[in-house]
């Protein structure tokens, strides 16, 4: 038997994507600024941090103002293409800190921050509304396809191609 009202995809349906996309987002980009102006300004609990593990104090500097950098743009309207290297960055910053943690022979509950992190940093990613995605790195493919006119790469032979 067969039920009247199918069940909904709370997630699926736009309301709720938007609010988990905004949640998810608003507490990585607060990370994003609190840790990179703690870790900027070499602050503990940071600072001990990362001389456990064995980096350079000036590499938090460098990391800190990446990190607000990216938190900066993952709240900034547009710019899709930064997105995708703010995205990229936190998952290769999380993910590092997790394999320096291993490295250094730390124990398994060292992890749980950044693998929230990265949870988070995906969660982000993929509940992104269309108005913030943008750059569809298979929309050259299926304009060349077509035979669209796109705007050509080399302005000085003005004007459009045909591909």
């Amino acid at each position: 038997m067969t039920s009247v009202c199918p069940r909904r995809n709370l997630i699926a349906s736009a309301p709720a994507r938007i609010i988990a996309y905004w949640t998810t987002t608003a507490l990585l980009a607060t990370e994003c600024f609190v840790g990179g102006v703690m870790g900027a300004l070499r602050l503990q609990p940071f600072r001990g941090i990362a001389t456990h593990l064995g980096y350079p104090l000036y590499f938090m500097t460098i990391l800190g103002v990446c990190y607000i950098s990216a938190g900066v743009v993952l709240l900034a309207p547009r710019l899709p293409r930064l997105k995708e290297w703010a995205y990229a960055g936190l998952i290769f910053n999380y993910t590092g800190a997790m394999a320096s943690h291993i490295a250094v022979g730390d124990e398994a509950k060292t992890l749980v921050g950044p693998a929230i992190f990265v949870a988070l940093t995906a969660a982000s990613w993929a509940l992104r509304p269309a108005s913030r995605r943008g750059f569809e790195p298979h929309t050259l493919a299926r304009r060349r396809n077509s035979g669209q006119r796109i705007p050509s790469d080399d302005r000085k032979l003005g004007g459009s191609r045909r591909i």
